[in-house]
């Protein structure tokens, strides 16, 4: 059986994302324009959540996601959905969280691999010593992204 899969994005202030789903579940969201555009019901949706989320009226997101991964990625994907709107956890309380305190490393390149930006939020990791570290959107997005979280939430991050 051949799945149908719907492409959309949305401007944002930190440039276009890229928006992939299924009928079911939402496949991936990338900082990129996509090559065609396919709407679907759930990809209206998530543009509206991420316009909500930009405006500052949005903190978690109801949409379905499937993010296709190994089983250690996807362990590590789902203990990013425990770090809070406005918080920041770091990649060695990942691994603990994780239950494998020696896989800081693992849990930073999983961190680098998720597909799901922002609805998964990857952003909200740093190094141990409180310094921003890699993101695949670029450090001015995950500044921007942690600013905006804190602006909102009223948390200072740094």
């Amino acid at each position: 059986m051949t799945e149908t899969l719907y492409y959309d994005g949305i401007e944002t202030p930190i440039g276009f994302l890229s928006i992939l789903a299924n009928d079911s579940f939402v496949r991936a969201i990338e900082f990129q324009e996509p090559i065609r555009k396919y709407s679907s019901p759930l990809t209206e949706l998530v543009k509206r959540e991420l316009m909500e989320y930009f405006a500052g009226t949005r903190q978690s997101f109801s949409f379905p996601t499937c993010a296709q991964g190994t089983p250690f990625e996807q362990n590590v994907w789902n203990a990013l959905l425990t770090v809070p709107f406005g918080s920041t956890s770091s990649y060695r309380k990942l691994a603990h969280l994780i239950g494998d305190t020696k896989a800081i490393r693992a849990v930073g390149r999983a961190n680098g691999a998720n597909p799901i930006a922002i609805a998964i939020p990857c952003h909200r990791i740093i190094g141990g010593d409180g310094s921003l570290t890699g993101y695949a959107g670029g450090l001015w997005r995950k500044r921007w992204l942690l600013d905006h979280e804190a602006r909102i939430s009223g948390h200072i991050l740094f």
